[in-house]
């Protein structure tokens, strides 16, 4: 990896996207970036600015927490007396705690911009400051957004059918895990020695299933639908390939919906 003006760029990915300078297209059909590190840039700014807002408002017990946060189920948190699945029990009793099964399916994005914790928050920026440049030199602007956010959706996807269901997730590891299989789909696309990312790959995934409290689903997820918008991306035929992209994204993007429709039907 080489130092860039932000992050990092793997050798391989910026000879390759040298090539396309001249036609002011990346490798893969999207216009070239001027600023290259901008949407990550955005990225960063949202996540921060969303941490901010939950620590002036109370920290982890801020309210923002319970309406941003991925739940599958609602509850209610009733006053000296925990927790109850009933929302019946909050009339004048609690404070009803939303679920995307009860309709609050904002949470399936919002969830990842959404973090507590400072170190949780600084990992996952640290790693988008890492990978976001680079890809998004490699493909474009949009198509790097549409890998962030479907990779996201992806990993809450996975939270929501094999996580608890009243279990609140939290934070961007499922698009950061998305980058880093994009990365790797991207290093075998040009021919590069995936050595050094498949370790860091490997390492993330033992950090995942070695400390508790870790969304492992949200980590597999966003990796595993990363992998796949990447490859959509990159291997789409040359000629038509912009329409061959949006085919491919809006067809994971539809089975992403219908796994979400499908287990807000079982649930309820």
């Amino acid at each position: 990896m080489r130092d860039a003006a932000v992050g990092f760029h793997c050798p391989t990915c910026v000879a390759e996207g040298a090539k396309a300078t001249r036609s002011g297209r990346t490798p893969y059909g999207g216009l070239r970036p001027g600023n290259a590190g901008l949407t990550t840039k955005v990225l960063i700014g949202i996540n921060a600015a969303v941490w901010l807002l939950i620590l002036a408002t109370g920290g982890a017990a801020s309210r923002l927490v319970d309406l941003l946060a991925l739940r599958a189920n609602g509850l209610c948190a009733v006053r000296d007396r925990g927790f109850d699945v009933a929302e019946s029990a909050c009339a004048g009793a609690g404070q009803w705690l939303p679920g995307v099964s009860d309709g609050a399916y904002w949470q399936l994005l919002t969830s990842a911009f959404t973090h507590v914790q400072v170190m949780h928050i600084a990992f996952n920026m640290l790693a988008l400051w890492v990978l976001g440049p680079q890809l998004e030199l490699a493909v474009g602007r949009l198509r790097f957004l549409a890998l962030y956010l479907l990779s996201g959706l992806a990993g809450s996807a996975l939270v929501y059918w094999a996580a608890a269901p009243f279990q609140s997730t939290v934070g961007a590891s499922g698009a950061v895990f998305g980058l880093m299989g994009a990365l790797l789909v991207l290093s075998v696309k040009v021919k590069a020695n995936p050595q050094q990312i498949l370790f860091w790959i490997g390492l993330n995934f033992v950090f995942t299933f070695l400390f508790p409290n870790v969304s492992w689903q949200g980590h597999l997820g966003g990796f595993l639908g990363g992998a796949l918008i990447a490859a959509v991306l990159v291997y789409a035929p040359r000629p038509r390939r912009t329409f061959w992209q949006s085919l491919g994204l809006a067809a994971i993007a539809v089975v992403l919906l219908a796994a979400v429709v499908a287990r807000t039907v079982a649930l309820t």
